[in-house]
C-alpha cells in the first residue's frame, strides 16, 4: 500500500503549486489527494475511485500541471488532456486549474459543445499546455485538422462512468488512440461499470489503485431524508421547501417537469429557474451564476446538474422525482457535503414509489430518516427549513438564445457518440445533459 502524505510539500510537488495552494487558503490535502499525489508526480498509470466532492479536481490537476511546466506547446498540439463529460464538469475543471497554471506559466483551454466552434478553434491555435474537453466537441476539431493529440503525454478521464453513460466511450476509445503511446493515463471514476472497466484494462499500463469513501458509502457530515407524502400534498410540500432559507436544488426527471416546476414557484413567489440540457450553453452560465450569487435559491434541475457542478454552501438537495439508479442518487447527493461541508438529501417519495425507494436506497448503502409529512408539518420544516412562500409572482431574467444555424458537426455536451461515415442515416445520439 502507498503511503499517504501530510503535506503537499512533502510530495516533491513544484514550489510554485505549493504557494499557490496557500495562498487559495488550501493547506491539507484531502484523503484521495494525499493517497494518490506520490504515484501521479512520480508518473504512473492511476485509477481513482471516490465520491463526488471529495477533492479530485487536484488530485489529478496538479500532476498534470506539476509533470507539464515548463514545456511549451505548438499550435493546436497540447500537451495534456483531461476528458470529461459535461460542458459544466470541463468549465469547473478549468476554473480551479487556472490560478495554478497560472503560476507555472501554463495556458489551458475549454472545448465543449454548445459554445462556438471556430472560437474554440482559434484558441487551440494560439497554443494551449493543458486541454479540458468533452470528446465530441474534441473529435469534431481533430476532424476540422484544428488539433493534433500526438503531444499529449498525460491524460485524464474524469468521471468515467458516466461518459459511459451517455454514449460517449467509442468516442474516447477512440481519443485515446490518439495519445502518445507511452504517455501516462490517469482515470477517476465512482464505478467501474458501463464498460469503463475495459478502458482500464487497455488503456491504463500496471495501475496503481486508490480508493476514498470505498463503495457507496457517503460523508458523516451529509444526512439523508425520505419523506413520505401524499401525490395531492406533493405540490405544496414542494413549493414549502423551495421557499426555504439558502439555496436548494430540485432534481427532477425530465427537462418538460423541470420548465413546469420552475414557472409553478415563481408563480408562488420562489425565485427559481430550470436548468436542463435543453437549454442554450449561454443560458446554462447565466443560470448556474444567478444560483451562485443568490438571484437564484431553488435551481431546478435534471440529472445535467448532478456532477460537475460547485457551488459553495449549499446545504439541502430534494430528489422530487427520485432516480432510478443508486449512482444517480449519490451523484446528486453529492452537489451538497463537499469538502467536508454539511448537507442534507431529501427524497420526496408517493405510496407508490416506496418499494422502488426502499430497494435503491439499499443499494446505494443508504440507511435514510423517514417520516410521513404534510405541507405545514413540524417535520417537514424541521428537515428541510420549509415555509410559506410570499405568494407574490416573481421574474427571473434569463438570456434568450441567439437565432443561428447549428453547425453541422457541433452536438450534445460536445458532439455524436457515433457519426455516419458517408451513411445518409442519421447516427443515434448520447444521452444529452
Amino acid at each position: 500500500m502507498t503511503m499517504t502524505i501530510p503535506t503537499f510539500a512533502a510530495t516533491g510537488l513544484a514550489p510554485a503549486l505549493v504557494a499557490e495552494l496557500a495562498a487559495q487558503g488550501i493547506t491539507e490535502p484531502f484523503p484521495i489527494q494525499a493517497a494518490s499525489l506520490p504515484d501521479s508526480l512520480a508518473g504512473r498509470d492511476l485509477l481513482g475511485r471516490g465520491r463526488t466532492g471529495s477533492g479530485k479536481t487536484l488530485a489529478f490537476g496538479l500532476p498534470v500541471l506539476h509533470r507539464t511546466a515548463g514545456r511549451r506547446a505548438r499550435p493546436g498540439r497540447p500537451l495534456a488532456l483531461v476528458l470529461v463529460p459535461t460542458r459544466e464538469l470541463a468549465q469547473q475543471v478549468t476554473t480551479a486549474l487556472t490560478p495554478y497554471a497560472r503560476v507555472l506559466g501554463l495556458r489551458c483551454a475549454t472545448v465543449v459543445g454548445g459554445l462556438s466552434l471556430q472560437r474554440q478553434a482559434d484558441a487551440l491555435r494560439a497554443g494551449a499546455e493543458v486541454l479540458v474537453a468533452t470528446p465530441g466537441r474534441l473529435h469534431d476539431l481533430i476532424n476540422r485538422g484544428d488539433a493534433r493529440l500526438d503531444q499529449v503525454a498525460v491524460t485524464v478521464l474524469d468521471e468515467a462512468d458516466q461518459m459511459a453513460d451517455m454514449g460517449f466511450l467509442p468516442q474516447v476509445t477512440k481519443l485515446l488512440e490518439q495519445v502518445a503511446p507511452n504517455g501516462q493515463r490517469m482515470l477517476f471514476s465512482a464505478t467501474l461499470d458501463g464498460g469503463v472497466d475495459k478502458l482500464v484494462r487497455r488503456f491504463l499500463t500496471d495501475p496503481v489503485s486508490h480508493s476514498v469513501d470505498p463503495g457507496t458509502a457517503t460523508v458523516s457530515a451529509m444526512t439523508h431524508h425520505v419523506l413520505h407524502l401524499d401525490a395531492a400534498d406533493k405540490p405544496d410540500a414542494l413549493a414549502r421547501i423551495a421557499a426555504r432559507e439558502g439555496r436548494t436544488i430540485l432534481f427532477m426527471a425530465t427537462k418538460h417537469r423541470a420548465d413546469r416546476v420552475a414557472r409553478q414557484l415563481l408563480a408562488r413567489g420562489v425565485r427559481a429557474a430550470a436548468l436542463h440540457g435543453g437549454k442554450s450553453q449561454p443560458q446554462r452560465t447565466r443560470i448556474l451564476e444567478q444560483f451562485r450569487t443568490g438571484q437564484v435559491t431553488a435551481l431546478v434541475a435534471t440529472d445535467v446538474a448532478a456532477r460537475g457542478i460547485h457551488v459553495d454552501g449549499l446545504d439541502l438537495v430534494v430528489n422530487v422525482d427520485p432516480p432510478t439508479e443508486a449512482k444517480d442518487y449519490l451523484h446528486r447527493g453529492g452537489r451538497t457535503a463537499r469538502a467536508g461541508e454539511s448537507g442534507a438529501v431529501v427524497t420526496l417519495v408517493l405510496p407508490e414509489q416506496r418499494r422502488d425507494v426502499s430497494r435503491l436506497m439499499s443499494v446505494a448503502g443508504i440507511k435514510p430518516h423517514t417520516a410521513q409529512v404534510r405541507p405545514g408539518d413540524e417535520a417537514l420544516t424541521r428537515v428541510t427549513g420549509a415555509r410559506e412562500p410570499s405568494g407574490v409572482p416573481v421574474t427571473i431574467a434569463v438570456p434568450q438564445p441567439a437565432p443561428a444555424a447549428r453547425p453541422r458537426t457541433a452536438g450534445g455536451e460536445g458532439g455524436r457518440a457515433h457519426r455516419a461515415s458517408g451513411r445518409s442515416r442519421r447516427p443515434r445520439r448520447p444521452r444529452s445533459a
